[in-house]
């Protein structure tokens, strides 16, 4: 039987504003196998972010439990819990928050570098990237790159260090239609190759095809949780 790698057991976030309480999630069970691609839909203002978010450890819910790869976050101090979202958990952004002074594999190896030498994520750094078709973009600079390979870049980046969970909020947000079904498929072969636990937010119903499961939220309550039927993967290579 799987085990889980995520846990949310009646999950609740309130956030004060302006005297009132705005409810951003409430009362959200899930179970995310080890393994599993799980899509997050849902309109904007939904709570997406804020599930995600809560699963990194980057907030911290007002109520319920969390328990991820079997660490309760709540026991964790800011410090364990940085550590912690360092070792095994990778994030992927809509914008992939490059530093313009940095190379392409520079970039991808500054996050971790409180937490491995220096020469090895950055031999791991370009390994990774090669892997990607970034090979020929090593040394560029972020204003040499186009937009998808940026975000090549950012999944490099969440990649490194091998983490058992892949978060991605909105990664194909500013993609155009043919550089979004390359990213799709990319991130399909990815997480069968590494079998990585893999939780994509999306309002895009393309993206969300990923997964094996769509959980909808709507209105910060948990709305739906569907599996979907195994499609045939998008022959798609390449990122411009």
């Amino acid at each position: 039987m799987r085990e889980p790698a995520i846990e949310l057991v009646d999950v609740e976030r309130i956030y004060p504003s302006g005297g009132e309480r705005v409810v951003a999630l409430s009362n959200i069970d899930l179970t995310i196998f080890h393994g599993e691609a799980v899509a997050v839909s849902g309109p904007s203002g939904s709570g997406k972010t804020t599930l995600l978010n809560l699963i990194a450890g980057l907030d911290r819910p007002s109520s319920g439990r969390i328990t991820v790869l079997g660490q309760a976050l709540d026991v964790l101090s800011e410090t364990k819990l940085t550590a912690f979202r360092a070792k095994h958990i990778g994030l992927v952004f809509q914008d992939p928050h490059l530093l313009p002074g940095l190379s392409a594999v520079e970039n991808v190896a500054v996050a971790r570098l409180p937490w491995g030498r220096r020469t090895q994520l950055m031999t791991e750094a370009r390994k990774l990237l090669e892997v990607l078709g970034m090979g020929h973009r090593l040394h560029h600079p972020p204003s040499r790159l186009s937009t998808g390979e940026k975000q090549r870049v950012g999944l490099a980046r969440a990649l490194l260090g091998r983490p058992e969970i892949l978060l991605g909020d909105e990664p194909t947000g500013n993609l155009d239609s043919r550089t979004t079904e390359g990213l799709i498929a990319l991130l399909s072969k990815l997480r069968e190759e590494m079998e990585i636990t893999m939780v994509i937010a999306t309002h895009d119903p393309a993206v969300a095809a990923i997964g094996q499961r769509v959980v909808r939220l709507i209105g910060g309550r948990l709305d739906s949780d569907r599996t979907l039927p195994v499609l045939r993967p998008i022959e798609v290579n390449t990122l411009d």
